[in-house]
């Protein structure tokens, strides 16, 4: 079967054409899509207050032959990681605990086979980079921005990119091998990803990945860190990453050597000289 058209497509732009008891399920399916990647047929019907009749005639409606290849064609974009399809239509009540124990295993998760020494490695390639290119899209922005910020306080020659209005073109083309790319490339990644970091790959900088459990282990990169995201909420849990940011960064910082104490001294001097906080 053709997936040109994602399965949320579909339903939408069936909509105008179902009948009462057809919208009734359409309209759940487009709310919690995860519910039929999840559900059998008698479930979702049951849920949904339908017949499975009902159910049938609503899969081939958008197109498809059975319940499960239109079952099968939500699992394979839930595993995209759309945040559509993580909210349920019957949620548990929230609970503190469930979070924080949830956070505390993913930040064991994703630093158990982590050694220091690794970090520290990686640390010292950062600070003998040329330059160091930190990469993030859409909610990778906030962990490239965040980490460029901390690192700056001791590597002068750090970007953070894209930024507003830039292309990727604009500074892969001053890629080099003595460079050292920070590439988060955390779910839902952009079309583009794959193809970015065959170049960077090809210009022979050194890639640091860091991503969620989803992503297949990177061989062309130097260092893979893959953070655990799961959570009990409808949203992606981040603390991992921000941990393993959080890492790099004390480590960079304190292997800096003399220079970076030097550089360290004069942006406190300068904040002084200017009262800026």
């Amino acid at each position: 079967m053709s997936r040109s058209k994602s399965f949320l497509t579909r339903v939408r732009a069936a909509a105008a054409t179902l009948g009462p008891a057809e919208r009734k399920l359409g309209e759940l399916v487009i709310d919690f899509p995860g519910e039929l990647a999840s559900y059998t047929a008698s479930e979702l019907a049951t849920l949904a207050g339908v017949s499975n009749a009902t159910v049938t005639r609503f899969v081939r409606r958008l197109g498809y032959q059975s319940y499960e290849e239109a079952r099968l064609h939500a699992r394979e974009e839930r595993a995209t990681g759309s945040r559509a399809y993580i909210a349920a239509a019957q949620a548990e009540a929230p609970d503190l605990a469930n979070y924080t124990d949830h956070d505390s295993r993913n930040l064991q998760l994703s630093l158990a086979g982590v050694e220091i020494e690794d970090i520290d490695r990686l640390a010292l390639r950062l600070l003998s980079a040329r330059k160091v290119w930190v990469v993030g899209f859409r909610a990778s922005t906030a962990f490239a921005v965040y980490l460029h910020w901390q690192l700056t306080q001791v590597i002068e020659q750090i970007v953070a990119i894209p930024g507003a209005g830039q292309t990727m073109g604009e500074h892969l083309v001053s890629l080099g091998p003595e460079d050292a790319v920070i590439f988060f490339g955390l779910r839902r990644r952009v079309a583009q990803t794959d193809a970015l970091l065959a170049e960077i790959v090809a210009k022979g900088a050194t890639l640091v990945h860091v991503t969620d459990e989803g992503v297949e282990p990177l061989a062309a990169a130097a260092w893979h860190f893959r953070c655990e995201t799961s959570s009990p909420g409808p949203l992606f849990s981040h603390v991992a990453v921000m941990g393993l940011c959080n890492l790099i960064a004390n480590r960079t910082i304190a292997l800096a050597d003399r220079a970076g104490r030097e550089r360290l001294r004069e942006i406190e001097r300068l904040n002084d000289l200017l009262g800026e906080l």
